[in-house]
């Protein structure tokens, strides 16, 4: 009793440590956004050298998630995810030493390159420590991704303000080194899932046929690739918006930028996944009806945020569009689980990231051109046009989920990992 008591407790002590990495995974991202106007102006970068710069990231990290999958289904997961941020870590440091553009692409390509194993290992980690808790387990530990974004974006702010925007960059990368060197003596390896321990391990060809084939994977990676989109366009511009259409100070524009949406997700990502949890005993595509939901709602506050000149309407929908955000980001993972076979969950993480951040990384690219280039009397006037776009790609998203849950019913597995009954759609 004793044994189960503790192993329970375990499982939850492993999201806890999962959540503190990858807390520093997200800030230590998201602390250039915060930056972007003092880089503008010492550098004399221009949007769409900034837009250059947070793609960079998002390229190499989309890449690198294809190969980081597949691995993390055949080496310990604990050591690529302890030794990534190790690496990262040290690459957020080198950040602080950047004077030209080329810098600044090439560590910020690197550190993706480092951060890209983090996600497909940690949730095939927590996928392997809870099954009938999964959607609970990765939504909590979703919450890191607003903590750590909010965090990044507001103390990188803080110490550009006040102290140089270089010692933001030497703060963060100091916390990960030492809380890597911690964790590697508390973070345990589970054992496979069951279904990995029975069979011999996929060959990476059969992983791709696996995910590929499957019909509703696709559509789920296709909404996350728009879902994606406009999320990385909110990462990367709405610091530079805030300060630039409504004039905030950097400090406050870095924290406003990021508390109200990811304060609001990170609330609704418990209550997304307890819902999601309940459903997927009851339906098929139970998760994927939470992320639809979340999308459609979330496109009308997506309209609000990039239109709107009014600052407390600006909020309000910032705050709303967070919430519902939450409530897609609840299942990202959790869903694809269940429509894959339990032997390559690591690898389809990695597809999935893959496909949805070398799109993602698209939108802040095209909000700089856009902003630079496109018809109206100002570029902030062009960035808000560009932003209030990503309503659309919401809509999109939510009609690809809506696909999948209704045209591939056959497809879904249930908590098992074994075919469920046919589907009440």
């Amino acid at each position: 009793m004793r044994e189960n008591a503790n192993a329970s407790l375990y499982k939850w002590a492993v999201v806890g440590m999962l959540w503190s990495i990858c807390v520093l995974n997200y800030a230590d991202r998201q602390a250039i956004f915060s930056v972007f106007p003092k880089l503008e102006q010492e550098f004399g970068f221009d949007k769409v050298q900034l837009g250059l710069i947070g793609s960079a990231f998002m390229w190499v990290y989309a890449g690198g998630a294809l190969f980081a999958g597949y691995i993390g289904d055949r080496v310990r997961r604990k050591d690529l995810i302890l030794g990534g941020c190790l690496f990262w870590s040290a690459i957020t440091v080198m950040t602080g030493w950047c004077g030209k553009l080329w810098h600044f692409v090439t560590v910020r390509a690197a550190e993706g390159f480092g951060e890209t194993f983090y996600f497909p290992a940690s949730m095939s980690m927590i996928s392997d420590y809870h099954k009938s808790t999964r959607s609970r387990a990765m939504s909590l530990h979703q919450s890191s991704v607003y903590v750590g974004t909010i965090v990044g974006s507001w103390l990188g702010a803080y110490f550009a303000e006040n102290h140089g925007w270089r010692l933001g960059f030497y703060f963060f990368g100091a916390c990960g080194i030492v809380l890597a060197l911690l964790l590697y003596r508390f973070l345990r390896e589970p054992a496979r899932a069951r279904e990995s321990e029975q069979a011999e391990k996929v060959s990476y060809r059969e992983a791709w046929m696996a995910i590929f084939q499957t019909p509703s994977a696709l559509l789920i990676m296709s909404a996350f690739v728009g879902a994606n989109f406009v999320a990385t366009i909110f990462l990367t511009w709405t610091p530079t918006f805030l300060v630039e259409k409504f004039h905030f100070r950097l400090t406050t524009a870095g924290l406003s930028g990021t508390i109200f949406i990811h304060l609001a997700s990170a609330a609704a990502v418990p209550v997304a996944g307890f819902l999601a949890d309940k459903l997927a005993l009851r339906y098929g595509g139970g998760r994927m009806m939470i992320q639809l939901g979340g999308l459609l709602v979330g496109s009308v506050f997506v309209f609000i945020v990039g239109d709107t000149k009014n600052v407390s309407t600006l909020v309000l929908a910032m705050t709303a569009f967070g919430i519902c955000k939450g409530f897609y980001d609840s299942n990202i993972f959790a869903a694809i689980f269940d429509v894959v076979d339990a032997r390559v969950r690591a690898s389809a993480a990695g597809v999935m990231n893959t496909v949805g951040w070398a799109g993602g990384a698209l939108g802040p690219l095209a909000v700089g051109w856009f902003s630079k280039h496109g018809g109206g009397v100002s570029q902030m006037e062009n960035m808000g046009r560009a932003i209030s776009f990503g309503a659309i790609i919401y809509i999109v998203s939510a009609l690809l989920l809506f696909g999948a849950i209704h045209f591939f019913p056959k497809n879904w597995r249930g908590e098992s990992g074994l075919a469920p009954e046919p589907v009440r759609a």
